[in-house]
């Protein structure tokens, strides 16, 4: 095989596990997990049944690839709405909103991954899903105290912080009849929170 003739190969791979993907995301978020079966899926993606055991060998372990899409999704959009040359504080905000408004926009797809995955062996792959996303939020944190903006940082406060962020979101959408007044008033609670938390001075 040629190099050539190889890359193909792996881009068809890749193209028929992206479609698999994509067509479970628009059925769950449709049917739901249960009532979508694996025929559905591949019906959808246009691949054979037996394609789709060559990437996952079950309906319920296409979650994690979900999760990694989702997760890939809320980075390129935080990539794309924080200003890197805005104060601290206002990055925070941004950081906040861009959550919340990632949330309502997919939470019913956010509230299948989980239940999902939290259903699944693949639970422990979390940490490694979000990896990405962390140590994005990192890099903004230590540049942060490097400038002198913030004061309290370790090695686990990227992972506090968007876990609270995103703890706060899913409660306004996922978990609690969606009110917008009350979720805006989750998004102010948390910001003082936190710069107060990372000891932000300003």
């Amino acid at each position: 095989m040629t190099d050539i003739q190889s890359v193909k190969k792996k881009v068809i791979s890749i193209n028929k596990r992206e479609y698999i993907i994509e067509a479970a995301i628009d059925l769950f978020t449709e049917k739901g997990l249960e009532k979508t079966k694996i025929a559905d899926i591949v019906k959808q993606a246009n691949i054979a049944q037996g394609t789709f055991y060559l990437y996952f060998p079950s309906k319920l372990s296409v979650m994690p690839a979900i999760a990694e899409v989702m997760v890939e999704k809320i980075h390129a959009e935080l990539i794309n709405s924080v200003n890197q040359e805005a104060s601290f504080t206002e990055q925070i905000k941004q950081i906040v909103q861009t959550i919340f408004i990632f949330t309502k926009k997919y939470e019913r797809i956010q509230a299948l991954v989980y239940a999902g995955i939290a259903s699944t062996e693949h639970l422990r792959n979390w940490e490694s899903i979000y990896e990405p996303l962390y140590n994005w939020v990192d890099a903004l944190l230590r540049k942060a105290a490097q400038q002198g903006s913030i004061e309290a940082i370790n090695e686990e406060s990227a992972k506090l912080l968007i876990g609270l962020i995103e703890s706060s979101a899913e409660q306004a959408y996922l978990y609690d009849e969606t009110d917008e007044k009350m979720a805006q008033n989750k998004q102010e609670a948390i910001i003082p929170f936190l710069l107060n938390a990372l000891e932000a001075n300003g």
